[in-house]
């Protein structure tokens, strides 16, 4: 039985104070819990390992890439004072959030009250970003964000291009934006984001425009139905 793993880590993550650090961190473990909730029978569980590293796993493949880019649309929507930073650092958290490899393989154990995550599915995704973490490098060089894994080779090709295309969409993505796309892939409609965000109906309906939403709705239900 083939289970979805996500790891992923924040771009950057060392050039924001220690209380965006906080913020942050408090942000993704509440996001946790509302996933938690969302899909509990599926088998949620996600965990902030570090401050900047957090580990997903489902045992319901197809909601992997929703989830993913839930967490990176989320991360993308939070704005941190430039001024109080590493400016030239803190342009790549702002452009890409996080980096992160979704995983669809087998697990040998998922125990969430104990905290365990086993098996092939969190070895490839946890492996898919390893050597691209920015922390306490000097230089940075991203060239991409988003990872498919699977041993099945023809799956793998089909959706490596799937998710570099995403990955292209996203970056361009203001933080507005991505708030938009946040919640709309937590299947909110325009009028209720609208009400939510204190904003006219119109106004979210540009954003998701110019986000690419289509592209990205398209992209999901895509992968969700070629895992359904």
């Amino acid at each position: 039985m083939d289970f979805a793993t996500i790891s992923a880590d924040v771009i950057s993550y060392t050039s924001l104070t220690g209380v965006e650090r906080r913020t942050l961190e408090s942000g993704i473990k509440h996001l946790f819990s509302v996933l938690a909730e969302r899909y509990k029978n599926q088998s949620f569980y996600g965990r902030l390992v570090q401050g900047d590293y957090m580990e997903c796993a489902i045992d319901t493949p197809q909601y992997a890439l929703r989830i993913a880019l839930i967490l990176k649309t989320y991360i993308k929507s939070i704005v941190f004072d430039v001024s109080k930073n590493n400016k030239s650092r803190l342009k790549y958290f702002s452009e890409h959030g996080i980096r992160l490899a979704v995983a669809v393989a087998p697990l040998d154990k998922l125990d969430s009250k104990n905290g365990i995550i086993d098996g092939e599915a969190i070895y490839l995704s946890g492996r898919a970003i390893k050597n691209y973490s920015t922390s306490d490098k000097q230089k940075i060089v991203i060239k991409n964000t988003m990872f498919f894994c699977s041993p099945n080779s023809k799956i793998q090709q089909q959706f490596d291009v799937v998710f570099s295309l995403l990955d292209t969409i996203l970056s361009k993505c203001t933080s507005k934006q991505s708030e938009v796309v946040y919640y709309k892939l937590l299947d909110l409609s325009e009028k209720d984001i609208a009400a939510k965000l204190s904003k006219y109906q119109s106004t979210i309906s540009q954003h998701s425009t110019a986000a690419g939403w289509l592209s990205i709705e398209k992209a999901v239900n895509h992968f969700e139905n070629t895992f359904q």
